[in-house]
């Protein structure tokens, strides 16, 4: 096992790099367990210790076709509804967690998942950015959102 800090920093200005960096560690590399904490100083950032494993290239490859939905996929209202409370519950999770929302899941990932409206945890497994980690922690929850709406 192997061990990233991660550094968020707070500010907007780089939200956009430190998501997609984030993002990116994450897609290739199967996590095992995270640890967050907030540094306030001169500098406000979130410190993140991933526990991790390096991903093993038949993984890359069937990760590649898992489903994922693009940025710019039509939702219809049904999945609007399913996306609003997937949102609203990640929002609540990752407050609780004290972590980034984009930690708990994506945008893209909870787009796939109105989408691709998974029936069971093994389906989570389906969708792109959906490893080990996240369906241990997250899937059954998700799966009961999905009952819900």
């Amino acid at each position: 096992m192997k061990i990233k800090v991660l550094k968020i920093r707070l500010s907007e200005d780089f939200q956009a790099d430190d998501e997609k960096f984030v993002n990116d560690f994450l897609q290739n590399h199967e996590v095992v367990k995270m640890a967050s904490s907030l540094v306030a100083g001169t500098e406000n950032y979130w410190s993140v210790m991933v526990y991790f494993e390096e991903a093993k290239q038949h993984l890359k490859e069937s990760k590649s076709s898992k489903y994922s939905a693009d940025a710019d996929t039509e939702l219809s209202s049904d999945e609007v509804k399913i996306l609003d409370c997937l949102r609203l519950w990640r929002n609540e999770k990752a407050k609780e967690q004290n972590l980034p929302s984009y930690f708990i899941a994506t945008n893209k990932e909870l787009v796939s998942i109105a989408k691709f409206k998974p029936v069971k945890v093994e389906e989570l497994k389906e969708i792109k950015g959906f490893g080990k980690h996240k369906i241990e922690n997250y899937g059954e929850e998700i799966i009961e959102i999905l009952e819900t709406v």
